[in-house]
């Protein structure tokens, strides 16, 4: 094997160790030394790929950004030829894709919250743009806004361990969310 393909599969092997972290004990456990133990990987080794616990959890963000990226474009691709309000179906499903998925961005960012809450500045730079095609596209942009937005509560609420829902039933409102002829006919009265 060469370096550039031992050196990728240990820091996805250091990223994927730091997400198991603070997924079964907590961000707070998350250290370069649980980190390493976790990986198996020494610490000089954790240290070649991330200088810090910061770079650490700049790395998760960034390898959760690309998984829901690559999901977006996957499901716009998919949406854009039958949904009038593409790129907002493309962000509602995103959102049930991060509840529900075991890669899930829960992780990465409740421990980049609480570790560092100045690298979660990146995405809303990020959301701006969103809200913009969404609403550049919508025949109603505010209820195409407060749709997004109930997507993104049931996320987050969801990440924070604070939705009373049961998954069925969150899993029903994320579809009636993603209906956007029953949104539009109701934009229209």
């Amino acid at each position: 094997m060469d370096n550039t393909t031992r050196s990728k599969l240990s820091r996805n092997a250091i990223i994927q160790a730091a997400l198991t972290i603070i997924g079964r004990d907590g961000p707070r456990r998350l250290t370069l030394d649980a980190i390493a133990r976790e990986a198996g990987v020494s610490k000089g080794g954790l240290m070649h790929q991330f200088r810090s616990k910061e770079a650490v959890l700049r790395a998760m963000l960034e390898y959760q950004a690309e998984y829901f990226d690559a999901f977006s474009q996957h499901y716009m691709t998919k949406a854009g030829a039958t949904s009038p309000e593409a790129n907002l179906s493309t962000q509602i499903a995103v959102a049930r894709e991060a509840v529900t998925t075991q890669k899930s961005v829960a992780f990465a960012m409740l421990g980049a919250i609480s570790e560092e809450p100045g690298l979660l500045s990146m995405f809303k730079e990020i959301d701006a743009k969103k809200i913009a095609s969404i609403k550049t596209e919508a025949v109603d942009p505010e209820l195409a806004t407060l749709r997004w937005y109930a997507a993104r509560g049931m996320l987050l609420s969801a990440l924070l361990g604070q939705c009373s829902l049961s998954e069925d039933e969150r899993q029903r409102l994320f579809e009636r969310l993603l209906d956007s002829q029953q949104w539009l006919a109701h934009s229209k009265t």
